[in-house]
């Protein structure tokens, strides 16, 4: 019997690297989805093929006993090592990390695994083909096993997969609206963790298009990674401003409960205006990895890795996540606001918030020539009905989102496109989520 199950990608509306700081996020899901198909077996073998968009990649075929075998607990760590050592199967850890992430929660443990999946979801746009494909394969999983779950467990487990096996740093922000995202609304996620909010339906003249950069995004970057790290260290020295004390974060990091930190261990409880009065200023620009680790010792993100001879740019990555968390609430507001009044002064407040989100991006060093290219066009189409655009996701390459109002906003970003390719000499991704 085959179990079949499909989820799509989602574009970053709002939000972005905020999330694993605890920010605000809007996302929408997109129109290309992966769809996995699952056949239970007695191979004793873990086989899995992939087609993305066109793209076949080589089959992975190894012995299920190699990551789950009968009375041991399943070692995610063990399996993390191997991927890393077999750069031929890298894609299929995140298929792969999704079975044993499922399995080790529910106590399952399959004679033998088939995986069909089929993806139309872009690798490397920052359309989160990731997430795309561990909500396809999650949900196939529990069709096979007959499990049902509650909440929010499904994206854990597939963010989990990301973080321990496959090992990429990724908040949860991605899973979370492949998971939950309807077609014409954006998704509001509060990221402590996992608070979904009511969708919001766009207005009709209200359009987001994006377009690829043509820079290949990766979530394992070292830039991502150390932008992370570095906002994780940020909070660090302002807790510890705060009151809390070594042991304070020691064992949260060990638990990985942060209730009783200051701000609940996100640095997005606290207000700009607090962070500029109180802690700016003694934020370094930046510090090394090893200056870090001597004078505060730890951080209490466990996905990420402090390198004692990476310099981390500590005051930006810290006040990025604060102040976009601030701009997303307000174009959250903005949004709310269409039904009662003129859409003109709301749509210029909210491009100039995506602006704003785009350069702290950039300051964060998760720009590229490209993406700053791309926004440029967008403020030089300004008076044709495009009023914002800003790098998505995780940055550093992707792809961009684009506000437009109505037709002639619509067709102003079409030709940014054209325009676009041109530069570049080459054909790039055109992104159109009314049918999404």
């Amino acid at each position: 019997m085959t179990f079949t199950a499909s989820a799509p990608g989602r574009l970053d509306v709002m939000g972005g690297i905020a999330d694993y700081s605890g920010s605000l996020v809007l996302q929408i899901p997109v129109s290309q989805q992966t769809t996995a198909q699952l056949i239970l077996s007695d191979s004793g073998k873990i086989l899995v093929n992939s087609e993305v968009d066109g793209e076949i990649y080589e089959p992975f075929n190894q012995a299920i006993e190699l990551f789950i075998q009968a009375g041991k607990r399943i070692d995610l760590n063990t399996a993390k090592q191997w991927f890393q050592s077999q750069p031929q199967h890298k894609w299929a850890a995140y298929p792969v990390g999704c079975l044993l992430v499922f399995c080790a929660e529910f106590g399952v443990k399959p004679t033998g695994i088939e995986l069909h999946i089929q993806s139309t979801v872009p690798l490397g746009k920052g359309v989160s083909s990731s997430a795309s494909l561990e909500m396809a394969v999650m949900k196939a999983l529990c069709q096979a096993f007959d499990i049902k779950t509650e909440g929010t467990l499904i994206p854990r487990l597939g963010q989990q997969a990301e973080n321990l096996v496959v090992g990429a740093p990724c908040g949860l922000m991605d899973q979370l609206a492949s998971y939950f995202g309807n077609p014409g609304h954006l998704l509001p996620i509060i990221c402590q963790p996992d608070k979904l909010l009511e969708p919001i339906p766009l207005p009709e003249d209200v359009h987001f298009l994006a377009i690829d950069s043509g820079v290949r995004h990766a979530v394992t970057g070292a830039s991502y990674s150390d932008v992370r790290a570095a906002a994780f260290m940020g909070y660090s020295i302002i807790a510890r401003q705060m009151g809390a004390s070594l042991s304070d974060l020691q064992q949260a990091r060990k638990s990985n409960y942060w209730a009783n930190l200051p701000l609940q261990g996100y640095l997005t409880n606290m207000l700009p205006v607090e962070f500029n009065l109180n802690h700016a200023a003694s934020l370094p620009e930046s510090m090394s990895g090893q200056e870090f680790l001597d004078t505060f010792e730890v951080s209490i993100d466990t996905v990420t890795t402090i390198s004692p001879q990476t310099q981390y740019k500590i005051k930006t990555a810290t006040q990025h996540p604060i102040f976009e968390n601030h701009r997303v609430q307000r174009f959250k507001q903005l949004m709310e606001k269409f039904a009662r009044l003129p859409h003109e002064i709301l749509i210029q407040d909210m491009g100039n918030l995506m602006l704003q989100s785009h350069q702290s991006y950039s300051d964060c060093g998760l720009g590229t020539p490209q993406t700053d290219r791309l926004v440029q066009l967008a403020i030089e189409h300004k008076y044709e009905g495009v009023f914002g655009a800003k790098i998505t996701g995780g940055g550093s390459g992707g792809t961009v989102c684009f506000l437009a109002i109505g037709d002639p906003g619509k067709q102003a970003v079409k030709e940014i496109h054209q325009q676009y390719e041109a530069e570049q000499g080459r054909s790039v991704t055109y992104f159109d989520f009314e049918n999404a």
